[in-house]
């Protein structure tokens, strides 16, 4: 009996430390991470409570308990830049850490934009990248929570950058990094905390939605227990339903992708380019689309990239009937791999299925459109045939959680506050474009909100305005983009400490998401050395800036900041881009000439202009303002302007 007692007490003496839990980091710390440089840190995790934590960094030990929940914190005083360093929590070792520059970098769908999706501008540069000294952290699985504040992100790790793992990293915070580090030679620390299509209230805390009831209303509701469950399984089985009858109804699901089907009743189409525009008004539903395509016999056989441009809404596509891929909503561009083997000599058919939701569905015009066999290129666009295999209404509404207030804030970026960080990267802006009014008073009030919340009210937070987009105008126009960029323009002057990449200048007609990833990264670094690094003797970081208006005859007289070296056109073009009114209503093209630091602008239908207005649009054509370092000036209203 006393031998086997003091067995026991002797098992518990030397394993007695595995019966106590182990020591839980968040997912932000650890190996590979970045700490912020010239600040304090805090060091945080969980344990068994009242377990003793000792965390030991750059030759010092630092030593607390948790507390009755578990939860513990330990703070280090601020480290100079360097690395890479180790550090030992408990029996937890962290490795390859180093001290640098930490940014979070955050927005909708032009912040997430991969730089796999970019690849078409920037191959050699992305084969080429290879810096241990910049790390990113993406979160992700998309998460939304509205209960509480997580305590910990959803998941991800610390990564370096190589020409792989920057695949899934922002191309715009790829770039702004690679900037900086550049410039500066310190590590930079990247933690990619977006998601696409969210406005700005879903990024907002609940104390910062005290000022806007109804969003604090839709949070709470959403918090409410059963809720969101509930509404998911009742839409989800009316999108089910939905999705069952389109293939019910569709006559060609699994007959007309094939080969040597009957043609007959199949009809010409030309594209790219969308069916409302070609005689079949807006109709939703099942479109099958098919063409055939001669390959020489020394290319047969070999594998083939298929590009397609953009479709909406949804699609599948089939080679000689065997299927190559699909896409199921309308932003990504459609890259395909036909795998070696299934073209042929002679004859070959590419058969596609577009689903078409809401809306215009088509072929988004002036993208790539062609079939690649190593060096050689075959042009799809011009005549194919298509068939309607179903027509039916759209589908039932479904909620999106993740764009309802403070669920992407709880989520997504309550779990960062604790991590010290230089500043904010935001792209974001489109999905609020029709509530432009609201968007002047949400804006700022994110910016304080996390201020606030990393408890710095001088945090450098640095915006991307929204760039060019839709079909031009012919003549001036009301637009909800131009109201938006207007808001973000002002901004700047309302709220310190911030700075606005302007890219008004590389958006695409027809894409929400242009690919010039470079410029808005090169952009918001720019603004960076001037708003976060006090290099503003050193760098012009934007174009010019409009400051005031003054009548003098018939004309305005427009003044500038930010001029840089001086105004200027893009090799010296005639300016462009102004237009001006009487009554702040009506507005007619302006003439335009620089003098000095100011822009002189007056119309001839005009006698005595009182606002004017410059690249005001959704896609404003012509407009070539800037400064002879080449940065565009911002999009601006004066106002009304009085005698």
């Amino acid at each position: 009996m006393k031998k086997t007692l003091l067995l026991f007490v002797l098992i518990l003496l030397v394993g007695g430390f595995s019966l106590q839990a182990a020591v839980r980091l968040p997912k932000l710390i650890g190996d590979g991470m970045v700490l912020q440089r010239d600040a304090k840190l805090k060091l945080w995790g969980w344990a068994d409570a009242k377990e003793t934590v000792a965390l030991s960094f750059n030759k010092k030990t630092y030593k607390t308990a948790a507390n009755a929940e578990g939860y513990w914190e330990v703070s280090l005083p601020a480290q100079k830049a360097g690395g890479p360093y180790t550090m030992q929590i408990n029996s937890i070792t962290v490795a390859d850490i180093l001290v640098g520059d930490v940014w979070v970098c955050s927005g909708q769908s032009n912040m997430v934009l991969p730089v796999r999706r970019v690849l078409d501008l920037y191959a050699d540069e992305v084969a080429a990248a290879n810096n241990p000294q910049v790390r990113f952290f993406i979160i992700e699985p998309l998460e939304c929570v509205f209960t509480a504040p997580a305590e910990d992100v959803s998941g991800g790790e610390w990564k370096a950058v190589t020409p792989e793992n920057i695949q899934a990293l922002s191309a715009a915070a790829y770039f702004f990094a690679q900037e900086l580090y550049a410039t500066y030679k310190i590590p930079v620390g990247l933690i990619q905390s977006a998601v696409g299509g969210s406005p700005v209230e879903a990024w907002l805390s609940e104390e910062a939605l005290l000022a806007f009831p109804e969003h604090l209303n839709q949070a709470k509701q959403c918090a409410v227990a059963g809720y969101i469950d509930s509404v998911r399984s009742v839409e989800g089985k009316r999108g089910h339903e939905w999705q069952t009858r389109l293939n019910q109804q569709d006559k060609g699901i699994g007959e007309w992708h094939k080969n040597g089907i009957d043609l007959a009743e199949w009809k010409p189409m030309d594209l790219p380019g969308y069916w409302a525009d070609k005689g079949l008004g807006a109709l939703n539903g099942v479109f099958w689309f098919r063409k055939s395509i001669a390959i020489p016999a020394a290319l047969a056989a070999q594998e083939a990239t298929l590009r397609l441009g953009c479709i909406v809404d949804a699609d599948s596509i089939w080679v000689n009937g065997v299927f190559v891929g699909n896409t199921t909503y309308q932003y990504p561009p459609r890259i395909y791999r036909v795998p070696a083997g299934v073209l042929k000599s002679g004859d070959n058919t590419i058969a596609i299925r577009v689903v078409s939701n809401a809306g215009r569905g088509g072929f988004v015009e002036d993208k790539p459109f062609r079939l690649i066999i190593g060096s050689e290129t075959f042009d799809l666009a011009g005549k194919w045939r298509y068939r309607i295999g179903a027509v039916v209404p759209p589908p039932p509404h479904a909620t999106t959680f993740h764009y309802k207030p403070e669920g992407l804030y709880n989520a997504m970026i309550a779990p960062l506050i604790s991590y010290a960080i230089k500043g904010v990267i935001w792209y974001q802006g489109e999905s609020n474009t029709e509530r432009v009014k609201e968007y002047a008073a949400l804006f700022p009030a994110l910016i304080a909100d996390w201020r606030s919340k990393w408890s710095n009210p001088t945090m450098p937070f640095l915006y991307v305005q929204l760039a060019s987009f839709m079909t031009p105008d012919a003549y001036p126009q009301e637009s909800r983009w131009a109201d938006l960029r207007e808001v973000q323009r002002q901004t700047l002057t309302r709220v310190p400490h911030t700075g606005m990449a302007v890219i008004i200048d590389i958006g695409e007609w027809n894409d929400i998401h242009p690919l010039n990833k470079k410029d808005v990264g090169r952009r918001l670094a720019l603004q960076a050395r001037r708003v976060a690094y006090g290099d503003d003797a050193k760098v012009v970081a934007s174009g010019p800036a409009y400051e005031s208006a003054s009548l003098r005859g018939d004309s305005l007289v427009l003044s500038f900041s930010n001029t840089g070296s001086g105004i200027a056109t893009a090799a010296d073009e005639p300016l462009r881009g102004f237009a001006v009114s009487e009554d702040g209503k009506r507005f007619v093209w302006a003439n335009a000439r620089v003098e000095g630091s100011t822009v002189v602008v007056w119309s001839d239908a005009v006698k005595r202009p009182t606002v004017a207005r410059y690249a005001w649009g959704n896609n404003p054509q012509g407009a070539n303002l800037r400064s002879i370092e080449g940065l565009p000036a911002s999009p601006f209203a004066t106002g009304k302007i009085d005698e």
